[in-house]
């Protein structure tokens, strides 16, 4: 019997069910849930509005660790986490390289029932073993935000070629952004954070990023000059700049475009239903780009691991578990943005 909290309308309160294990087929995995973390996506689904592509109800729910109980003999018994992203494998997208993008592709709690159940029936073609001597220093439950909080981030950064000694901006260093900073901080960059929120700020420096702002009281034109002063203070040039949006905010996406200059890259990993007036021309002007990211490849979740277990990345400060049964108060919570930890819901035995 699995059972688990199901969403059944907007803003409704997550309701109890049970249902009965289904039958397994091949390429199947059953896992018994650890910890699924509780993503600004789950948050959007629920309060904001935005459908999911299976039909309510459905147990939300897709940063998930756990052990595989059932299924091929090969992953019995294995601790797993579940990649957000799950590709087909075989498709003209997967085989160039595109796979987190794979239009067959399957999401828990969107394409079918998700973590926040006592276990979960997932496809096993890219679980993501974790190797025993992690669990040394961690709970299995505390790796579950790896499957999207941490690994999206890892992608983009990768994706957008940061190097040493270039100069990394970062809008928005809560969630996904504290994640950002020390990804791009491991990469020998010069980083610079950005948020309206000293609490947020002072979480990153913490995590060893010296350079931030808070833009609370600036406009566009002050923020600016204000970069601009950063980048010389720091030895950067004023070309190249690598611009990482993570707000998902109108504003923050406004800012980022403002600060993408010659031969600069901006990447977008924020969402917003919200529409911005741009000027695309500039993007010819400075021969600049603005590239998109989703989710993240299966095969760099073996990167992402092991920048976690070596302490690159540091999870442990910025998450906070919670019994499963507390779903609807932890949900309340986030919609309220009253916690800067990442939630993490633990099934009761």
């Amino acid at each position: 019997m699995i059972s688990g909290y199901q969403m059944t309308g907007r803003d409704v309160p997550l309701e109890s069910v049970e249902y009965d294990v289904p039958d397994l087929q091949d390429g199947v995995a059953l896992i018994k849930v650890a910890g699924c973390g509780v993503c600004h996506t789950d948050i959007s689904y629920w309060h904001h509005g935005v459908p999911t592509r299976h039909e309510l109800p459905l147990i939300l729910g897709h940063e998930i660790a756990g052990t595989v109980v059932d299924g091929s003999p090969e992953w019995k018994g294995k601790n797993v986490i579940v990649p957000a992203v799950l590709p087909c494998g075989h498709c003209d997208l997967c085989r160039n390289g595109r796979s987190n993008i794979c239009q067959n592709q399957q999401m828990p709690g969107n394409d079918f029932h998700g973590g926040f159940a006592s276990h979960v029936v997932v496809p096993d073609r890219y679980l993501a073993q974790v190797p025993d001597e992690l669990l040394s220093s961690f709970d299995l439950a505390d790796l579950a935000v790896i499957a999207d909080a941490v690994s999206t981030p890892y992608q983009v950064v990768e994706k957008s070629g940061l190097e040493a000694g270039d100069f990394a901006v970062l809008i928005g260093v809560g969630g996904i952004g504290l994640y950002a900073a020390q990804i791009a901080t491991m990469t020998g960059a010069v980083v610079l954070a950005l948020d309206i929120d000293d609490r947020k700020l002072e979480q990153v420096r913490s995590v060893g990023v010296g350079r931030t702002l808070n833009t609370r009281d600036l406009d566009i034109r002050g923020i600016k000059s204000k970069v601009k002063e950063i980048a010389r203070e720091s030895g950067v040039g004023p070309y190249q700049w690598k611009i990482y949006e993570l707000s998902g905010t109108k504003a923050g996406q406004e800012l980022a475009y403002a600060l993408l200059g010659i031969a600069g890259t901006l990447s977008i990993v924020g969402f917003t239903l919200d529409k911005l007036e741009i000027r695309l021309s500039n993007l010819m002007a400075f021969d600049a780009r603005v590239i998109g990211t989703w989710g993240c490849k299966p095969e760099l979740y073996s990167k992402v691991i092991e920048a976690v277990g070596d302490g690159r990345i540091k999870i442990k400060p910025f998450i906070e578990k919670f019994p499963l049964s507390e779903i609807n108060t932890v949900f309340e919570a986030a919609v309220k943005h009253t916690s800067l930890k990442r939630p993490i819901l633990i099934p009761e035995p």
